[in-house]
């Protein structure tokens, strides 16, 4: 089933590349965001009268939150590592996130350049519980691009 004109991605099939190898398939992607400063400033016009113009001003870095399965994934738990033993020679890679439609084909890509682990939250354990382990990663970045 591919997509048609008009339909609206799914958010059901993603995963998440790292310099390019695709490493993990995630439980969640939250709080993907990057903003920028905006500069307002005030002027008048030719005839005389006040006006507001706003311009785009200096980009932040932006984060986001993966949560995924404590897998044997050891690309990702190696990424993790080298960020918060503080090696960021190794630490700052280009992550993609991407979204795939219902035949597996990429169809959005949310470029991370320069991203680095900046949190890890494993989720509690209990003896006895019947529940999957996870670990959420807050991901740093310098820059946002979609494709």
């Amino acid at each position: 089933m591919s997509l048609q004109p008009g339909d609206a991605l799914t958010s059901h099939n993603f995963g998440l590349q790292i310099d390019g190898v695709m490493v993990e398939f995630l439980q969640e992607v939250s709080s993907l965001s990057m903003e920028q400063d905006v500069i307002e400033y005030q002027q008048v016009s030719a005839d005389g009268r006040p006006v507001i113009k706003k311009l785009p001003g200096v980009k932040k870095a932006g984060q986001c939150s993966v949560t995924r399965g404590a897998t044997q994934s050891t690309a990702f738990t190696q990424w993790i590592s080298a960020s918060i033993n503080g090696d960021m020679g190794s630490a700052r890679k280009n992550a993609t996130i991407m979204m795939m439609d219902y035949q597996d084909n990429p169809v959005r890509r949310y470029n991370l350049r320069n991203a680095w682990c900046s949190k890890v939250e494993v989720s509690s354990v209990k003896a006895g519980a019947a529940s999957a382990l996870t670990e959420q990663v807050t991901i740093t970045f310098e820059e946002l691009v979609i494709e």
